[in-house]
């Protein structure tokens, strides 16, 4: 029991505070709750082999007791020879998998795309393997074939020699069956039935400096050279870009239904799973002449992706309870890029952004009828770079940032979903056409294990906007819960200003860039996810509990109890 002393300490709330009432009923199951979240990739592949990237690949790893999977751009780029600072820089990578000799003779060399697979796989993570980007041997415009990207270059400049068609799609084909073969030598079959094979991303602007029906031509080579090396292995796509694109999504759709296999003549291409992706627009807002205005996150935008997407999904009678994946479901547009509307990814607003927007997913998901299987954070981490430098990373020189603790949250919800609802939280339809620009959304997730001992409920306090909001005050009551059990064991876990923030924790040490062997044990244990107080037991009153408690502007609490049968 927590002394009644630090009770009234902790459930002390200012008179400012804004009283929200949150109710959850254990005996109301309104269906599964899905590991949807244990979904990562990055553009630069190679960074997984790297210090930092091994360390926090083996983080994702161990985020809980669901599979991780990461998606990775670059797996079958060609290196410079010249250049040896590659391919250790922002979005790039590469492995070198095919080359030709002088004859145009294929050479495959999967060495180091089993090294970044290999690191995945020692660490409790599976590939989410992207058929991607085209080879310089294979390319019908090979040069300029590489680029330099800094956090302030032009976007466009990337789209070179990687991104066209192959000069032979019997080649491109043939790629992909060496390459999966090679996975089943090595791995064996029932490992690489386990993961997820996808081609190309985002055909739907100029990564595919190609026509659309050169990507269909592209997937059919693809997925029939991958089918032919494994034919019980998991394909799909198109990992379309969120936004207008007449009905691209759609079109791809049709085409693995009713259009001719430009691979094999036949009708429709196999589809296993369909991916595309959401993004928000974050963007300053109020800036004058004197002020530069404050940053204003924008989770309609990647809403009105996901839902877009959905209604078209929902078009195919035959594909529309198919697993469908995010494979970038992200607040903003470009990992690697640094400008002030970015100016969100180190401290609270990331994660309670995070918890909010992909809710909602899950709540558009169970609209529609869509069968939605992952959520995939579009950040990792850059190997030797300044602590805190703005990249949309998980963590920075192996201190997780406060983002990372999120997933641990998310990690420790159930399997089932629970009946719950917040007089603060907004509804569906409000978020998704106007975002959250009132009054703070103080929402609720709630989910209860197979076993119904367990129960793990999250509270969120976001808003849009990055400024001053008075703390949520939280009545937390459950009814129905553990039947015939007396007590159950309370772990309060939180992110905010002083609890899982290495952010904060850097800040106040003065943001050292050469923190001190005890500042980088401290900021190590900053950035772990930490609880709110000491467990502590609650009393069950015919399966009736309350709770009170505050949660600051953009602060997450996850409150997990577990029955406990008295004596």
């Amino acid at each position: 029991m927590i002394p009644l002393f630090l009770v009234l300490l902790l459930n002390w709330r200012p008179a400012c505070a804004r009283q929200v009432n949150i109710t959850v009923d254990a005996s109301k199951i309104t269906g599964n709750l899905e590991a949807t979240t244990r979904f990562f990739g990055a553009d630069e592949p190679n960074e997984a082999v790297y210090p930092d990237g091994e360390a926090l690949i083996h983080d994702l790893g161990n985020l809980g007791p669901h599979q991780t999977y990461f998606r990775a751009h670059n797996l079958l780029t060609t290196c410079d020879p010249i250049d040896q600072t590659e391919p250790h820089r922002l979005k790039w990578g590469c492995t070198n998998a095919y080359t030709e000799d002088d004859s145009g003779k294929p050479i495959y060399n999967f060495t180091i795309v089993d090294e970044i697979f290999d690191t995945y796989l020692a660490n409790g993570v599976k590939p989410y393997a992207q058929a991607s980007f085209m080879p310089k041997a294979l390319s019908t415009s090979p040069d300029p074939y590489t680029f330099y990207f800094d956090p302030s270059s032009e976007y466009n400049l990337i789209y070179v020699g990687w991104s066209y068609p192959p000069t032979s799609w019997e080649k491109w084909g043939e790629l992909n069956y060496q390459w999966v073969k090679h996975c089943v030598e090595r791995y064996g079959k029932a490992e690489v039935e386990s993961w997820y094979w996808e081609v190309w991303n985002e055909p739907n602007i100029p990564y595919w400096n190609g026509t659309q029906e050169q990507y269909f031509t592209l997937y059919d080579y693809a997925v029939e050279g991958i089918l032919r090396a494994l034919p019980t292995a998991t394909v799909g796509g198109p990992e379309v870009a969120g936004g207008p694109d007449g009905d691209w999504l759609g079109l791809f759709l049709d085409h693995t239904v009713n259009g001719q296999n430009n691979a094999t003549g036949g009708k429709g291409a196999p589809l296993d799973f369909i991916s595309f992706h959401a993004k928000g627009a974050p963007t300053y807002f109020d800036a004058t002449d004197s002020s530069p205005g404050h940053l204003q996150m924008n989770m309609s935008a990647a809403l009105h992706n996901v839902e877009d997407a959905f209604v078209v999904i929902k078009r195919y009678d035959s594909l529309n309870r198919l697993p469908v994946v995010i494979g970038e479901d992200d607040p903003d547009g470009c990992a690697a890029c640094v400008t002030p509307e970015i100016d969100y990814r180190n401290g609270l607003i990331f994660p309670s952004y995070t918890a909010a927007s992909f809710t909602r997913q899950i709540d558009l998901a169970v609209k529609y009828g869509i069968n939605l299987t992952g959520q995939l954070t579009w950040a990792f981490v850059f190997d030797d770079y300044p602590f805190f430098n703005n990249f949309r990373v998980l963590a920075t020189n192996q201190v997780n940032k406060p983002i990372l603790n999120i997933f641990g949250m998310f990690g420790k919800m159930q399997s089932q979903r629970l009946a719950a609802t917040s007089t603060g939280q907004y509804p569906l339809e409000s978020v998704v056409e106007g975002s959250i620009r009132g009054e703070s959304d103080v929402g609720v997730l709630a989910s209860i294990s197979d076993e119904g001992n367990k129960m793990a409920v999250m509270i969120w306090n976001y808003h849009d906007n990055a400024l001053p909001k008075p703390d949520a005050q939280i009545s937390f009551n459950i009814s129905n819960a553990f039947p015939g059990w007396t007590e159950a064991t309370l772990k309060h876990y939180r992110i905010d200003q002083s609890h899982s923030n290495a952010y904060s924790t850097w800040l106040a040490m003065g943001s050292p860039q050469d923190p001190t062997e005890q500042q980088y044990t401290q900021l190590k244990a900053a950035g772990e996810l930490q609880m709110l107080h000491q467990p502590t037991t609650v009393k069950l009153d015919s399966g009736e509990a309350g709770l009170r408690f505050d949660l600051p502007i953009h602060a997450i609490s996850l409150l997990v109890l577990e029955g406990v049968r008295g004596l």
